[in-house]
């Protein structure tokens, strides 16, 4: 099974502060590659009231469906590679497959698939910098009439990590702004458009 667990710290920038950052680390245009994420739940969100994420990715040349489930410490990712056209094919259906680890894991969890439906998208554009602390991504991203900039700091470790971000904030000048993850912040966005 494809699994893999997500230890990462974000926080929300300014667009001042995420030119600097992309000025600080030498981010040119061509570093930057756009995904979009496509998020599923239930009418009656099931994944969101366990805490659990569920997105179809469709990137440049590569996609994936990745389902998230709180860990210990971090995210439990399991993931299922796809095609660009399979993922396209199961957004444009608003439908999910009956096969692969993301099934399997929401079958074992009693989450029926049939329930699932399209909740919401949104695109990033994202350079990632490999650091020795961890992987640094800075984000730009676009949801239901939103715009807004991130930084992301995976890491392996979670206490040494916290540790790393805040130096890392520090070194950048810039205050720590708690981020709610993407489909949080897509679907803070959806309410206040309603």
């Amino acid at each position: 099974m494809s699994e893999n667990l997500e230890i990462e710290f974000k926080t929300l920038l300014s667009i001042e502060e995420f030119a600097h950052a992309v000025h600080y680390f030498q981010v040119k245009e061509q570093h930057f590659f756009t995904q979009t994420n496509y998020y599923f739940d239930s009418a009656d969100f099931k994944l969101k009231k366990r805490h659990m994420g569920l997105r179809v990715r469709i990137l440049s040349n590569n996609a994936e469906i990745t389902l998230k489930i709180p860990d210990k410490v971090g995210l439990l990712e399991i993931n299922d590679a796809l095609s660009i056209e399979e993922a396209q094919q199961l957004v444009d259906l608003a439908t999910l497959p009956d096969f692969g680890n993301v099934f399997n894991k929401l079958t074992n969890l009693g989450i029926d698939k049939n329930d699932l439906r399209l909740i919401g998208s949104l695109t990033t554009k994202r350079a990632e910098i490999k650091l020795p602390q961890g992987l640094l991504a800075l984000d730009e991203s676009w949801y239901n009439e939103q715009h807004d900039f991130e930084l992301e700091l995976e890491v392996n470790d979670a206490v040494t990590g916290k540790n790393d971000f805040l130096v890392l904030l520090d070194t950048l000048n810039i205050k720590e702004s708690p981020s709610p993850n993407k489909i949080q912040r897509m679907m803070l966005s959806s309410k206040e458009k309603d």
